[in-house]
Order: C-alpha cells, then sequence, then structure tokens
C-alpha cells in the first residue's frame, strides 16, 4: 500500500525542548512506516515535515542528522534525505541479531515478569481464536504481531536490551508487516506464539528461549527462500 509509505506527522506544541520533541515526532513515524513497500526508500520532505508538525525547517534538519547517524536515515547530495531500506543480506543479519536479543528477553522475562503481564501476552490474541481468524483479519493480526515482540522486549525488564533492540526495531517492524500475509505465515505466526506465551507461563526459560529464537529463524528462512524484493 503505497499510502502507507508515507510519513505520517501530527503538529507538535513549541516549548523548551522543541528540538527533542521533534526528532521523537520523526522516529516514531518512521517506526510505523512501511518501509519495504513502494520501488524505493521513502523520501523524508523537509518541507512538508515542518508544515505537519508546525516547526521551522531548522528542527526538521537537525532530527534528520540525529536519524542519520543512527542510521535510520541516510542524506544524499542534490537529492535529499531517505528512510533506510536495508538489503536481503543486511535484514537477515538483522533478524539473526535480534533472534539473539528476544531469545534472551524471554528468558528474563520467566524471571522478572509476573503472572499478570504475561497473561497480558495472552490477551493480546484474545479475538483471534483460530488460524483463520488471523488470515482474515490480517492487517489487525499485523499490528497484535508487533506488540507481542514489543511486549516480550518490554517484558524482559531490562534497559539496555531494549536499548540495544530499539535500534534494530524499526526495520524488524517494517519486515515483519510485510511478510505476514505471505505464504500463509500468519497461521504459523499464532501457534508459534501460543507456544511461547505457554511456556513463559509455565516458567521455562529454556523452552522459551529457544521458541524465541526459532520463531525469529523461521521468518529469517522465509526471507531467504521468497523474498525478492529485497534484493
Amino acid at each position: 500500500m503505497a499510502s502507507d509509505s508515507l510519513v505520517r506527522l501530527k503538529p507538535i506544541d513549541v516549548n523548551p525542548k522543541l528540538k527533542d520533541a521533534v526528532y521523537q515526532s520523526l522516529k516514531e513515524a518512521i517506526s510505523k512506516m512501511d518501509i519495504y513497500s513502494g520501488d524505493g526508500p521513502p523520501k523524508l520532505d523537509e518541507r512538508k515535515l515542518a508544515d505537519d508538525l508546525g516547526v521551522s525547517r531548522t528542527p526538521i534538519r537537525e532530527a534528520i542528522t540525529r536519524l542519520e547517524q543512527e542510521g535510520l536515515v541516510v542524506t544524499y547530495p542534490r537529492r535529499g534525505a531517505f528512510v533506510v531500506r536495508k538489503n536481503k543480506e543486511e535484514i537477515l543479519e538483522i533478524i539473526c541479531v535480534w533472534a539473539g536479543l528476544e531469545g534472551m528477553a524471554a528468558r528474563l522475562v520467566t524471571e522478572h515478569a509476573n503472572d499478570e503481564e504475561i497473561a497480558s501476552m495472552r490477551k493480546l490474541f484474545a479475538t483471534f481464536d483460530d488460524s483463520d481468524e488471523a488470515r482474515a483479519n490480517i492487517d489487525e493480526y499485523s499490528k497484535k504481531n508487533i506488540e507481542f515482540h514489543q511486549c516480550l522486549i518490554e517484558l524482559s525488564k531490562c534497559k539496555l536490551l531494549k536499548e540495544i533492540a530499539d535500534g534494530l526495531f524499526v526495520h524488524m517492524r517494517a519486515i515483519r508487516r510485510k511478510t505476514i500475509g505471505e505464504r500463509d505465515r500468519a497461521a504459523e505466526s499464532i501457534i508459534d506464539h501460543m507456544r511461547i506465551i505457554q511456556s513463559l507461563e509455565e516458567r521455562d526459560a529454556t523452552m522459551a528461549e529457544q521458541l524465541v529464537r526459532e520463531h525469529a529463524m523461521y521468518l529469517a528462512n522465509h526471507i531467504k527462500q521468497h523474498v525478492d524484493y529485497l534484493d
């Protein structure tokens, strides 16, 4: 969907922390974009971004510079700034690293999250009784899928792990969103999630870590075998 590849922002109030507010707003908007739809990486229009936020172009440029330092944006002379799109090899590397981080997060969840917090993960999928329901409501299921992975990282209650994961999550979110409707991945995904949640509920750290790593690597295998739009 081409419309999903556009940066969407709402006006923000001018305040003493304007630079940070603009930066956070732009970063959040990029994190929600469908980066891998369309023929090329999305372009950031400084004038439009400034108009959308109700600010001058100066804090927009400063925010873009910060995002470029983080590897989320790249600027080309005379062409402007673009959201970074990773190629296939780079995405596979990101998934490999993510599998390790999220696997450790799952282990930490069994140690640090309480029963109510783990139960909240099961509630994410309360409206999806089976894989047919996930297929029929793929957009809504995609949102819950992303929330599930965010929740895993959050419930690890490890600040450093979360900081590292945040640097990868923009691309993990985008590629999960892009691939969830391919080759019946939604049906496989919901089965994986239920098994992961059960292992967390049983406080089985080894099983939870293994299942989460395998779940990530299934995505990597799917990309290796079936995805050609990253080449």
